[in-house]
This record gives C-alpha cells, structure tokens and sequence, in this order.
C-alpha cells in the first residue's frame, strides 16, 4: 500500500512562534539603539517582507535575516545580529505553544487512522526547529519541509517533490489562502482550511459543507485581498475556496478518514 501523506502548515495553524511578541519587539529595539531615524523600523520590516511577497519572491520573503541587512542599509546602519540565535533564545514555554490544548493528542488520532504527517512551512529551518523541538512536535512530524531546504516557497507545488516520491500527498492543512490553499488546490489534493474564528452561521454546516456557505465565501474572498493587498491578483473560486473547513484539528481528527475515503 502507497505511504498516504497529510501535510501541515504550521504558523497558526499548529503553533504561535515567538516572531511577533518576542523576536520583532527585541530586533527592532536593537536597530533603534544604532539607528538615527523617526521613521517606524517594524513598518519598514513588515513593508519589506509584504513587497517580496508582492513580487512573488515567496522564498525571500521568508528569509528575515536577508530582510534585516536590507533595512539596516536604508537606515545607513551595520548590524551582526542572528536572528536564528534570538528564536532559540525566546523558544520557550511561555513564549511558544501549540494553538490547541490537545494538539498532539489530535495529531496523533490522525496518524492513528493510517495516515504519516509531515510539516510543510515557508519558515526557514533554522527559524522553525527550535520551536517544534520546544513543543514536541518533532516527533509527531515524521518530515519538515522547509522553503529553504526544497528551495521552493508555498503556493509553488515543487515544496512537496520531496514528499511526492515518498508516496501520496493527499491533503494539506493550513490557514492561508494564498499560501495553503492554492497549493492543495494546485494539486487537485484535499484542500483543508483552518480558522478559528468562523461566523456561527458557518459553524452550524457540516464540515464539508462549509466551503459553499455565502458567509464563509465573503470570509475567504476578504482573507484573499488582506493576503494580496500589495499586489493585484483575482480571487478565483477554483483556486481560492478549499474543500474543506475546519475551526481546529480536533474537529478534522473526528473525520479526516471519512473525508478521504
């Protein structure tokens, strides 16, 4: 029997890094101290990043060590700071944690029912490891596939090669639009979103029956632009609206194999 692949986002899907809370505040507080400017150095940094993704450099737009030499030269300013040494510093329990109590539990039902799991991220490997080993999801995640270890980003389908001569990747899990959901529906595999704040009137539909719900479409379409607001890209229903919408694992766990069969 061909190995069945469930792959995972893992950035607010499965877990909260400690990027926004912990690692921005200490790298931007770092720049002001050598910096002589009034100009709002996390902006800049955001800016950076969602000018990359507007360009479709998907791989760089993740590589935040390249991003924080280009800010430091538009403030005239050398730095020497690692930012793979400041995740690991601040990968700690009160710092990180999974986005639900019984994360590995539900992902272990999952793996139970005969599927292998494998995490598939735009973070770069050394921003990433540090946090699933925190977490242990390390050893729930049989692969990580990284954008910069497969050189290739999300939506783009190639991340997977490595998975795809291991077997079938039959579905993947994730809470972007524009990242998950187009790769799942790029490669005509079960496309499951993520979203922990769907309308009551949605929540009241079977699972499967989600997706063509009017109030979930106008969530998706909004995600869609919010997504790509600095660059024109159409909202494609075939592209853009998953099969599938789940507001935690837990609830996926109940059926995957039901929706799979």
């Amino acid at each position: 029997m061909q190995t069945k692949w469930i792959t995972f986002d893992l950035d607010e899907t499965v877990m909260q890094n400690p990027f926004g809370k912990w690692v921005f505040p200490e790298l931007v507080a770092m720049l002001k101290r050598e910096a002589v400017t009034e100009e709002d150095i996390m902006r800049l940094i955001i800016n950076e990043h969602l000018q990359r993704m507007s360009e479709e450099r998907f791989l760089e737009a993740y590589n935040w060590d390249d991003i924080l030499v280009t800010i430091a030269k538009k403030l005239e300013i050398e730095v020497g700071i690692d930012i793979e040494s400041m995740v690991i510093k601040h990968s700690k329990p009160s710092k990180v944690y999974l986005l639900e109590e019984n994360m590995l539990f539900n992902l272990e039902k999952i793996k139970r029912k005969g599927f292998r799991l494998a995490a598939v991220t735009n973070g770069y490997a050394k921003y990433q490891l540090p946090v699933l080993k925190q977490l242990g999801l390390d050893t729930v995640f049989e692969e990580v596939i990284t954008s910069d270890s497969e050189g290739f980003a999300k939506p783009h389908t190639s991340i997977l090669g490595k998975l795809l001569v291991k077997g079938e990747v039959i579905a993947h899990v994730g809470d972007r639009i524009d990242h998950d959901v187009q790769l799942a529906n790029e490669l005509g595999i079960l496309s499951v979103f993520i979203h922990r704040s769907l309308p009551e009137a949605v929540l009241k539909v079977p699972v499967d029956e989600r997706a063509a719900h009017p109030s979930f479409i106008r969530l998706c379409e909004e995600k869609w632009y919010k997504e790509n607001r600095l660059r024109e890209t159409p909202f494609l229903k075939n592209k853009c609206i998953p099969d599938l919408v789940v507001q935690s694992i837990e609830e996926l766990a109940k059926e995957i194999d039901v929706f799979l069969e």
